[in-house]
């Protein structure tokens, strides 16, 4: 089978590789001239393609940021900058020898089914290269291009901003933060970019002020006793804890939790109780900022003025220059017709956020267009993994009916966790989803089975973090060297920050913290049984 996979990111390298694994023939098609995606740092903006600022660094750590069967290098940081990433992904494509699968500078302008679609499945492609198109038929294809492309500026919500005198744009035009210098800055919307461009400014500006109506719950990348956050958050016993315990006493403990740090109240940031609460936001500096004055926070702009900004419940104006609109981006798939993948309010219509559901085959898979609390490359490998096993046929979709109801049902029903309603942008739970997937391809570790023949990993990977290796020890494309990747995972985290080890030490070690849990889980499981 021959497969087109459009981009060449996190998503498109990983599903040419697992198309490989298959026997599958992947093209992979990239219209710039390298790989990398939104990781891949240029300082002119490209058009179609993700912009990054130059100080962006990972928001998940490294080890559960890895693709299954590939771990980083023990000597990279927990935290990865953009550049090191791009690092990571480079050593990936010669690792697994992708380069040769990939064509660069290439377009896809279309893609379309063909006429004998409903008995072949196959889709007419055309690329583009140098100004000339080329029409090219595949079995199948993996759209891999992201959400990172089309910025969402609505400009008609917020009044006033016609008249506005001063310099407006969206975070995906910022690459430095020199522009700011002197300035008075205000940054619109309170997201991971919002939040990493208001702190770079208040370097060099007179005066920032971040603009948010909903709030956001704010975490560090560093988390209890110094381990990355995602390393304690995402746990197959932290997730069963998280979706057993009752609504209210989950609420009040996430509640509890995320101001243990801070009182969000106190520093303008506790999310609207009458509003869905969406991602948090990960960051180190903000909480200081805000104690030295660097950066102010504000309710969502009622009205921009010629030179000044009129907030919410504020009846003074704010003097304003520079305006950054961190408004997210809108999901756009313009080579496909609008009857294969349907896009409403930023939501694609897909069985698991993957397959169309009204294919009479299925042969098109979105990989990639997800949003979950946890490191994105896992998740894409596995979706990749699924859709190159249905190309196959080792693989089966259940019925239209069957798969539209599941998809109306997540559509009319928020996202429900810990007890509060979230918005549709944080769509599910990493370990649940990473679970379910890899039980469709006959992957997913079984606890009570490793417990019998190898007790020591099935603890490890219970009580532990979800670390991508455990989708690798059993299976389909199981790989080698899963179990000592688990084991020596801790020992990739500190390699790189315990330069200095003192004579005498002693530290609270993560088999410590897996008791803790242990004792978490009894009394949840006793909670839930009164």
């Amino acid at each position: 089978m021959k497969v087109a996979v459009v981009g060449a990111g996190v998503s498109g390298l990983t599903a040419t590789k697992c198309c490989l694994d298959e026997g599958l023939e992947p093209t992979c098609f990239e219209k710039s001239q390298d790989i990398g995606g939104v990781w891949r740092f240029t300082e002119h903006i490209e058009t179609g393609r993700p912009s990054l600022y130059a100080s962006v660094i990972s928001n998940t750590s490294k080890e559960m940021s890895s693709y299954s069967d590939f771990p980083y290098p023990e000597d990279f940081p927990v935290f990865l900058p953009n550049a090191r990433f791009l690092e990571y992904l480079r050593r990936y494509a010669e690792h697994f020898s992708l380069q040769k699968h990939i064509k660069f500078g290439t377009t896809v302008t279309s893609i379309r089914k063909r006429p004998d679609f409903a008995s072949t499945g196959q889709w007419d492609v055309v690329t583009e290269l140098d100004g000339k198109q080329t029409l090219h038929v595949f079995d199948a294809v993996m759209v891999c291009t992201g959400n990172h492309s089309e910025p969402s500026l609505p400009l008609h919500s917020f009044p006033g901003i016609e008249k506005f005198q001063g310099q407006y744009f969206h975070s995906r035009q910022y690459k430095h933060p020199d522009l700011f210098r002197g300035k008075h800055v205000l940054v619109v919307g309170m997201g991971n970019s919002g939040v990493d461009i208001a702190v770079e400014a208040s370097r060099v500006a007179a005066k920032v002020t971040i603009s948010t109506s909903r709030g956001a719950w704010l975490l560090s990348r560093v988390h209890d006793h110094g381990y990355p956050w995602d390393m304690v958050f995402n746990t197959r016993l932290m997730s069963l804890i998280r979706n057993s315990l009752p609504g209210p006493l989950a609420h009040e403990l996430i509640n509890y939790k995320v101001n243990q740090r801070l009182n969000h109240e106190n520093y303008g940031l506790q999310p609207e109780k009458s509003c869905p609460v969406r991602e948090p936001v990960l960051n180190d500096d903000l909480p200081s900022y805000i104690l030295t004055g660097r950066i102010t926070i504000k309710p969502g702009v009622k009205e921009f003025k010629h030179n000044t900004v009129v907030f919410h419940n504020c009846p003074k104006e704010e003097p304003v220059d520079v305006v950054v609109f961190c408004t997210g981006y809108d999901v756009s798939f313009p080579f496909l017709e609008e009857a294969v993948v349907k896009v409403e309010n930023k939501h694609a219509s897909l069985y698991k956020y993957v397959f169309p559901t009204h294919l009479q085959r299925p042969s098109l898979a979105v990989i990639g267009l997800v949003k979950t609390l946890g490191a994105m490359m896992p998740v894409t490998e596995m979706q990749a993994r699924w859709a190159s096993r249905t190309f196959r046929g080792l693989c089966q979709l259940p019925p239209q009916s069957v798969m539209e109801k599941e998809v109306n049902e997540k559509k009319k029903n928020q996202v429900r966790r810990f007890g509060l309603s979230f918005d549709e942008v944080l769509k599910t739970e990493w370990v649940i989803y990473m679970d379910e997937l890899a039980s469709l391809i006959g992957a997913k570790p079984s606890i009570l089975g490793l417990l019998c023949r190898d007790p020591r990993v099935a603890l490890t990977i219970f009580f532990g973090p979800c670390t991508p290796y455990q989708y690798r020890l059993e299976g389909p494309g199981s790989w080698e060297g899963a179990r000592q990747a688990i084991f020596t995972q801790w020992d990739r985290i500190l390699k790189p920050t315990r330069t200095r080890v003192p004579t005498s030490s002693s530290s609270l070690c993560p088999s410590v913290l897996l008791v803790v849990g242990l004792l978490l889980l009894l009394a949840a499981l006793f909670l839930g049984f009164q």
